[in-house]
């Protein structure tokens, strides 16, 4: 694009981010499937102890550490009761010179400190179901006292899961268990998801001339991953009028979405609808930038009816690592994750670079580090094999096997 000043990567996607904002937090159950996936809008803490009390660790025999000699000495004591989980210890258990039969998880009685394993005990097992008939036990102190005491795990306030982080499994545990109810999250964004371009037909239909629009469901397919609701509009032809009116039907008040994403149009040829579009006056903050990457140089910013519109390249290749890099980091902004940084990975192998651009390359992750995907990673096949985009720095010419690169995983299917 000539007159444009290049931009880098990072400075691309600091223009993007800088368009978006978390979209409204609201509180969920934690029993709600829903809430699996949302980003935390504020921190969990823990709102009883875990454990709630002390309870025994191990199924045996609940003592008082000073009725057992310290040397080990094994004695024999009565069996007073019997202590299940879920059930307050009996005050008839409390005292000195006797032994409670209790399971793992049951609470530990008042006055007694310690558990003895039932298979270091005279007892030898508990049979499942079996009826308490033993009236004593010998048994001796031991290197520890198999009790869980109360808050030995997570104390009262203890932060359990920070802001920013998406609710899954273990955060739906921990935050249960420390008795807590309800979490402040963050809905999924709305995304809009088009591309452009007069050649392209739906799945399955086509003639001379056409292309199949693989690149809305390309898109639509990263965005969901990235953790968004997509409204897919599909394909729409290179006629302003056309896109205006798809624009304003997505952005409408009552139904908008939080961002819009399409594919073609940015680069400067006669049918570059989106440039034509972008030129009418109607979208606001308009910034048609270059970006010195390869692939994916051409990119557009704008906002159309106050919602955030990215507009990437239309070469497949070029759609793909562009929402990568810009899109995902938009939508995880919106949804309120923390943002997911690169890793630093080896090259297993060697292979040339663009002077004078960021390479921008889809890769394949094995145990000695990044390899180019399929045929050689700029091809189309190449995504369909790649796990992952390495980033080649502007001034490397030649990638030699065991160079280290920043490397973006791609996201897993949803």
């Amino acid at each position: 694009m000539a007159g444009v000043t290049p931009r880098t990567i990072a400075e691309h996607r600091a223009a993007v981010l800088a368009r978006v904002s978390p979209v409204p937090a609201g509180e969920v159950a934690l029993d709600d499937p829903a809430v699996l996936g949302l980003a935390l809008a504020d921190d969990v803490v823990a709102a009883t102890a875990v454990p709630g009390f002390d309870h025994a660790a191990m199924d045996g025999y609940a003592v008082r550490l000073a009725d057992l000699p310290a040397d080990g000495t094994p004695v024999t004591l009565p069996v007073l009761a019997d202590v299940r989980p879920g059930r307050p210890a009996d005050p008839a258990t409390t005292g000195t010179g006797g032994a409670v039969r209790i399971m793992t998880g049951a609470p530990l009685p008042a006055g007694l400190d310690a558990v003895v394993p039932v298979e270091r005990t005279s007892t030898g097992r508990f049979v499942a179901g079996g009826p308490s008939t033993e009236r004593t036990v010998t048994l001796a102190r031991q290197a520890r006292d198999h009790v869980r005491r109360t808050a030995s795990d997570v104390p009262p306030g203890a932060l359990l899961a920070k802001a920013g982080a998406p609710v899954h499994a273990g955060v739906v545990a921990a935050a249960v268990a420390a008795g807590v109810t309800t979490v402040s999250v963050r809905r999924r964004p709305r995304v809009a998801v088009l591309s452009t371009g007069s050649e392209l037909v739906p799945l399955g239909t086509g003639g001379p001339g056409t292309v199949p629009d693989s690149n809305s469901l390309m898109l639509a397919a990263l965005v969901r991953a990235a953790g968004a609701d997509v409204v897919r509009v599909g394909a729409v032809p290179d006629d302003a009028a056309a896109l205006g009116s798809v624009l304003d039907r997505v952005t409408a008040p009552g139904g908008a979405v939080d961002l819009v994403v399409s594919s073609g149009g940015v680069s400067a040829g006669a049918s570059d609808v989106v440039r034509e579009v972008l030129a009418t006056g109607v979208a606001d903050a308009v910034d048609v930038a270059a970006v010195a990457m390869r692939p994916g140089r051409p990119q557009a910013l704008a906002t159309w009816h106050g919602v955030p519109w990215v507009a990437v390249p239309g070469n497949p290749v070029s759609a793909f690592v562009s929402t990568v890099l810009y899109v995902l980091p938009a939508v995880r902004r919106l949804a309120g994750l923390t943002d997911d940084p690169a890793l630093a990975v080896p090259a297993a192998t060697g292979w040339t670079s663009p002077a004078g651009a960021e390479q921008v390359l889809p890769v394949r992750l094995g145990p000695d580090g990044a390899t180019p995907a399929g045929p050689g990673g700029h091809h189309l096949s190449a995504l369909a094999d790649a796990d992952a985009l390495a980033v080649v720095p502007a001034n490397v010419d030649q990638v030699r096997p065991g160079d280290v690169l920043p490397v973006l995983r791609l996201p897993e299917p949803r």
